[in-house]
Parts: C-alpha cells; structure tokens; sequence
C-alpha cells in the first residue's frame, strides 16, 4: 500500500555567503519512521512557491522546530522581539497550515511549529520562558553542548480525556525542554493536551474542519529510538493520516 506524503517545513539559513532552505534530519527521519510516511520537502519561499498548491498533494504537513521565532507581527506584537526571525517560513507555514486545514489534512507541530500553529489560530506568544527567575527554567543554560540542551527536562502533565493521555494511558510525561517562547493567548479552537507544573501550555489539538492538529513544545525528534512516548507522537499523527483514530487498541507505551 502507498505510504501517505507528508510535507516538512524547511528553514531559511546562511549558508558561507549564500542562503540555503535546511531541514535537521532527525526531524525527517523521527516522522519517516515512526509515522511510516513518505516526505518532500516545503522551502520557506511563499514567493516561488504557491502554498496551496503544494498542500493540495500532500496527506500531511509537519512543522518543524528551528532557532528561528515567529516575528512578532504575525501575532499583532509591534515590539521588536527577539531574533532571529525567518519571514518567508512565517508566510509559508501560515499559508500552508490554512490550505492543510481547508483540505481537513492532518497537521503536527514542534516547538516553533507548535508556536506557528497557535498564531495561526489566533494566539500570542510570550518571548521569556527560559529566565532564570521563573520557578520552572523552560531552556537549559546558555553556552551547553548539543546533548546538554536536549537533556534539560520537566514533567508534563496530560490533560485528562485528551488525545495524549488517551494514546498513552498516562496522567504525565518527562519531555525534554528546549524553548524560550511559548503560549501567552492561546488561539481559538485549541485544546490544550498538556501543561508544565509552572502552568505553560506544552501541547495542544484541535480538529478545525475535521483536520487532526496536534502540537507538542517539546522534540520528540531528538532520540526518538530512545523513547517509547516520543515514538507514541509521531505513531498518533501516522494513524491521523490513515483516517484512524488517535488511540490504538494497544496504550502506545
């Protein structure tokens, strides 16, 4: 049987002197694998690249996380913000994420995708969650190693009756950390699935127009093969895409 095509949001990046639209791989392969999909690729070029168009061959978008924040404009924000900022992914995804929803595709976001999706449907942001003076630090120190970063965690805790604690049977999870901004409004239609003990929304659904949206503010890409429950993530979005409900009769583990 054909495996369902997803597409993968790309980032803008500097590449020596030039520009290069750039997908970290174990995004590519976490979702390959875990939701048995095929994949293509999405520039974050809104300017040769007709959004509609594209969603139109896809079964499912999934939106990546990056370095890169949501400008504050697109949530009607007129600070400057903190950089840096990728305009063409912010249109793009935007676009696409209004074309995935009018075609009732399924949807999964990643921290900035989780972020995307929120002001997508009408939500803010907040831009300080890894201070210091917060009772619960949402980003590991600066100047960390790699592994470091991925390895600053939290407990979550899932919402009951929700598509989260329904798939795996649990009332929480320990998810990794990794983000400076986070929920301030959430958007209209959103539920939340899961919240930190400091309250900070960390995954949230929707199903606007029958699409399956599911977004989590953690990486369950990073050691994907080293986590049943981020393993669970991406297995929820694999049977969205088949027409299946979110739960299996087996708890994802």
């Amino acid at each position: 049987m054909t495996r369902p095509l997803i597409g993968i949001s790309a980032d803008t990046r500097p590449y020596g002197d030039e520009t290069a639209q750039l997908v970290i791989e174990r995004y590519m392969e976490a979702v390959i694998r875990n939701a048995d999909v095929d994949a293509v690729l999405i520039p974050a070029r809104p300017d040769l690249i007709d959004p509609k168009a594209v969603a139109a061959r896809l079964d499912g978008l999934l939106l990546t996380g990056s370095p890169s924040n949501v400008a504050p404009a697109r949530y009607g924000d007129a600070s400057e913000g903190n950089g840096p900022f990728d305009l063409g992914r912010d249109e793009m995804t935007a676009r696409l994420i209004a074309a995935m929803v009018d075609r009732a595709r399924p949807v999964l976001g990643i921290c900035r995708g989780f972020q995307e999706l929120n002001v997508a449907f009408g939500g803010t942001l907040a831009r300080d969650l890894g201070d210091e003076g917060r009772t619960l630090n949402h980003h590991a120190p600066e100047g960390v190693p790699l592994a470091a970063m991925f390895g600053h965690e939290h407990d979550v805790i899932l919402t009951p009756g929700g598509i989260l604690a329904s798939a795996f049977g649990r009332e929480r999870l320990t998810v990794n950390s990794v983000h400076y901004q986070g929920v301030d409004r959430l958007g209209e239609g959103l539920s939340v699935e899961a919240e930190a003990p400091d309250g900070v929304i960390e995954a949230v659904s929707a199903s606007p127009n029958g699409a399956a949206v599911l977004a989590v503010q953690w990486h369950p890409e990073w050691q994907t093969d080293r986590d049943a429950a981020s393993q669970g993530v991406f297995q929820i979005f694999g049977r969205a895409l088949r027409g299946e409900p979110a739960t299996s009769p087996e708890k994802v583990p």
